[in-house]
């Protein structure tokens, strides 16, 4: 892999009592996009059965009208996927669904669970048969293994035994549900449209189909929709409330500015990480320019707390799709320009000052550096609105190796060394923090290298259940 940036995770989408939920889902998945590009799913139940399809690729490219119209139902559930365990291939495209003696079951997954390698292990040894690569899988199985009567209490009892970063959306042919994990790692909204109940990873696409936001799903609860009458139901499945780890880098990077995360605006949110980063790491520049799209707010931000103008200083192409070439440096430089393009105009003869979300290899940042003296610039001072990268993500954030972050093993002197800037900034750990809060609440293992969950999970003791 050559990117230079964290992937982003997945999304996940459902919809209930509702007699238009597939095409709501398909207009929540296209308002989800950002969080996966490289499978999409609707499965969607009409009371006595499901109808689904998977593909490969973006969601208009997955979905028709030909398609939409063969998929039918009140209830419905949707994912975007980019792979952070398992392979990128049809198989792995969610949402899942299998058959156990209670009958069909879909799930779709944001995040990673950190013991699903041993629990799988132990399932095979037990003569479970996996059909995907996915950590996803594990639940399915630990669900049919269950010896409880209800699927609540199933899913209780599969919930108890995995470890790591989870938010769920699930159905049956009758009932739509919803999960966090007790960490709170991974973000799940409630919504309602109407009489009808939607799940959503972000509000931006309870938006675009015109529902009200409620609340977020509590870590720690599953919220079950199985009829108008009783609405939303909460059960909790932890009995004891951890240390809350959400993700910072939702706010960084992830997120779509336009709504809320975990109690906060993520615009807002962002916009104080670009003044915190004036703040640290002031210089004399004329203009301020994003790297577009995720580093623009954080930009406006700095340049509101510097006094210097902000301007968009490069041009973004964004009709660039992935690329399947197996690049020479050259070759990736030259990428990049396909990109991002520099506005001379705005550069021309200017000190100027590039605000982005983060760095991971430095090879972008290289890359950057140079368009923008192409430019014209006299002076390019980079500034990161999120402290160094210097530990990979096993939450469901897909991140470059440890030995492949340039911060993991070089200071930031040699990084603006490598990437040939005069100046380069990060913003502190405590002064990103500053920007939210409940500081204590928010996981950074990405920066400190404090992974909240241990990376190396036995066997939970719940699993002689199935033994």
């Amino acid at each position: 892999m050559h990117y230079d940036k964290p992937k982003d995770e997945c999304g996940v989408f459902g919809v209930f009592g509702h007699p238009r939920a597939v095409e709501l889902t398909y207009l929540g998945l296209r308002a989800l996009q950002h969080r996966g590009q490289e499978s999409s799913g609707i499965v969607a139940s009409d009371g006595e059965g499901f109808s689904k399809h998977h593909g490969m690729g973006l969601v208009d490219a997955v979905f028709n009208a030909d398609v939409l119209a063969k998929l039918s139902g009140h209830i419905a559930i949707g994912h975007n996927r980019y792979s952070t365990t398992g392979e990128s291939n049809i198989e792995n495209a969610q949402p899942l669904v299998r058959n156990y003696k209670q009958g069909p079951l879909a799930l779709g997954h944001n995040g990673n669970l950190v013991n699903a390698p041993q629990i799988r292990n132990h399932l095979e040894n037990l003569g479970s048969i996996f059909s995907t690569t996915l950590d996803t899988e594990v639940v399915f199985h630990l669900i049919a293994h269950s010896r409880q009567d209800s699927l609540e209490d199933r899913i209780f009892d599969a919930f108890r035994a995995v470890e790591g970063a989870y938010s769920f959306v699930c159905m049956d042919k009758t009932t739509l549900m919803g999960a966090r994990d007790p960490h709170g790692f991974r973000p799940l909204w409630i919504g309602k449209l109407g009489d009808a109940f939607v799940l959503s990873s972000e509000t931006c696409a309870l938006d675009v189909i015109e529902a009200e936001p409620i609340r977020e799903v509590e870590p720690g609860e599953l919220v079950t929709f199985r009829s108008k009458q009783l609405g939303l139901e909460s059960f909790r499945f932890s009995p004891k409330q951890p240390k809350l780890s959400q993700c910072i880098f939702e706010f960084i990077y992830l997120a779509r500015p336009d709504g809320m995360m975990f109690g906060h605006g993520v615009n807002s949110t962002r916009r104080e990480f670009g003044r915190q980063l004036a703040r640290e790491h002031p210089v004399k520049a004329d203009v301020v320019i994003p790297v577009p799209d995720s580093a623009t707010i954080a930009a406006l931000g700095y340049a509101e707390e510097s006094g210097i103008p902000f301007d968009l200083g490069l041009s973004r192409n964004a009709f660039v799709g992935r690329s399947f070439m197996n690049p020479t440096q050259n070759i990736r430089e030259l990428m990049v320009k396909v990109k991002l393009n520099p506005i001379n105009e705005v550069l021309q003869g200017k000190r100027v000052v590039v605000v982005d979300d983060s760095i991971m290899r430095g090879t972008n940042s290289r890359s950057l550096v140079k368009i923008v003296r192409q430019g014209g610039a006299t002076a390019v001072h980079v500034r990161i609105a999120s402290p160094p990268n210097k530990y990979p993500c096993f939450y469901g954030v897909d991140t470059p190796t440890q030995a492949e972050l340039i911060a993991s093993k070089h200071s930031t002197e040699e990084i603006r060394k490598y990437i040939r800037a005069d100046s380069l900034g990060y913003v502190s750990i405590e002064g990103m923090l500053n920007a939210v809060e409940k500081p204590n609440n928010f996981c950074t293992a990405c920066f400190d290298g404090d992974y909240r969950i241990s990376l190396n999970e036995s066997i939970p003791r719940q699993l002689p259940l199935i033994s």
